[in-house]
């Protein structure tokens, strides 16, 4: 015969453990070869010693066994000198405290408790600051919506710009994203101007629970552009949101000429009421866009993108307008200035309160923008919401929240 090779088996018996024996397999070119080594073969077998190497399967012992097995060593001497080598693949192993690689008992690290309804706190608080900017816009008098947008960018860009320096990041971004982060920066920043136009032109309340129902259409522009699901509820919250804003413009071959509750005259009302309008779908359209960068953009600049390029566009424009005047009073001057300050916090707490709770609650958070509105126009400007302006802010206030608890339980399921 050609080559002979000459091994020997034995049976497995699987209990606990799955024993594996590895023996030397000798290859003999002929047959009288190895009848002429046969004697210096027997006599080595009584040096050589046998490794076998048990494949542990029941590695969720308890901690006594587990000890025990411990004090034993990883290898034990098997009768006829045999060497019997204990080997727990990690595949398998589901143990919390210990790791076949090290055979030493390390506890894991606890990770730090974290305060519940932290997040659901900043959410509250960057609600409450964004509040107080826009009743300082609407208390602030003869400086133009523009204007204070020029000084809140100017302010936020001095704030982010050392962060960028310290952190590294730059100040251009990856350069296959600077498209959306240019996009990100006019469309943020022209729905921040409208949003204080909005708020001059109209009651502060009618012109916050507008712009608040910006969520809705950012459903459906992520459709749109993302080719994100789309379902029949999507299209309802619209329907209810449209409606609210109906509601609150009060047109008048709806509603007649004669209109109570509007501030100022009705051309103001219905500019203000499109200001407001065109805001909502300019924070969409800025939603969807971060929503397509995704996270492999540093939160800071994309801030910084926001705050120069709205920071021009509103120079350019102030410029243009002629709106270049300075506040009647130091009072103003100060106010403006804690605009800029408070924008900053707001974002701040908002993105820390996405970081750390779930879309879904802060979204439902964010409501108590629109009472605090309600409240600040009752309070300070001495003007009670009509029912109609009530019934509009509870049909966006409904689709909204409606938007925010169907994420929430559709993360949920797939969690």
């Amino acid at each position: 015969m050609g080559e002979c090779n000459n091994c020997t088996r034995e049976a497995l018996t699987v209990v606990d453990d799955v024993t594996v024996a590895f023996h030397k397999v000798v290859s003999h070119d002929n047959q009288s070869r190895f009848y002429n080594h046969r004697e210096e073969d027997e006599h080595d077998d009584d040096e050589q010693t046998e490794e076998t190497v048990n494949l542990r399967t029941n590695c969720l012992k308890d901690e006594d066994a587990e000890e025990k097995q411990g004090a034993r060593g990883s290898e034990n001497v098997l009768e006829g000198g045999e060497k019997e080598t204990l080997l727990c693949l990690p595949a398998f192993c589901l143990r919390g405290k210990e790791t076949a690689s090290s055979g030493e008992g390390k506890p894991l690290e606890e990770k730090p408790k974290r305060c519940p309804g932290l997040g659901l706190f900043y959410a509250f608080l960057s609600t409450v600051f964004f509040s107080i900017i826009a009743l300082l816009v609407k208390t602030i008098e003869g400086v133009h919506a523009i204007e204070i947008s020029v000084i809140r960018c100017f302010f936020q860009m001095l704030f982010v710009m050392p962060l960028l320096i310290y952190h590294k990041i730059g100040f251009l971004g990856p350069r296959d994203k600077r498209i959306y982060l240019v996009l990100r920066g006019f469309l943020g920043s022209n729905a921040m101007i409208l949003l204080f136009y909005a708020v001059q032109q109209m009651p502060l309340a009618d012109a916050t629970v507008i712009m608040f129902s910006n969520p809705v259409f950012t459903s459906l522009l992520a459709w749109i552009f993302l080719k994100e699901k789309c379902t029949i509820w999507d299209c309802v919250f619209t329907v209810f949101t449209l409606t609210g804003v109906i509601l609150i413009a009060r047109p008048p071959f709806l509603f007649g000429k004669h209109l109570s509750g509007i501030e100022g005259n009705y051309t103001n009302h219905v500019k203000g009421t499109i200001a407001a309008f065109g805001g909502a779908i300019g924070a969409a359209f800025t939603f969807v866009v971060l929503r397509k960068m995704g996270k492999s953009v540093h939160y800071y600049l994309s801030v910084w993108y926001y705050a120069v390029i709205g920071l021009l566009e509103c120079i350019i424009t102030v410029s243009i307008l002629g709106e270049w005047k300075l506040p009647f009073c130091g009072r103003d001057r100060w106010m403006l200035m804690l605009i800029a300050v408070l924008g900053i916090a707001g974002q701040t707490f908002l993105t820390k309160a996405l970081q750390i709770e779930k879309a879904g609650p802060v979204s439902l958070m964010r409501t108590v923008d629109v009472v605090l509105a309600f409240f600040f126009q009752f309070v300070f400007f001495n003007r009670a919401p009509t029912w109609w302006s009530l019934g509009g802010a509870l049909c966006i206030v409904l689709s909204t929240s409606g938007v925010a608890l169907r994420k929430w339980c559709n993360n949920a399921r797939k969690s």
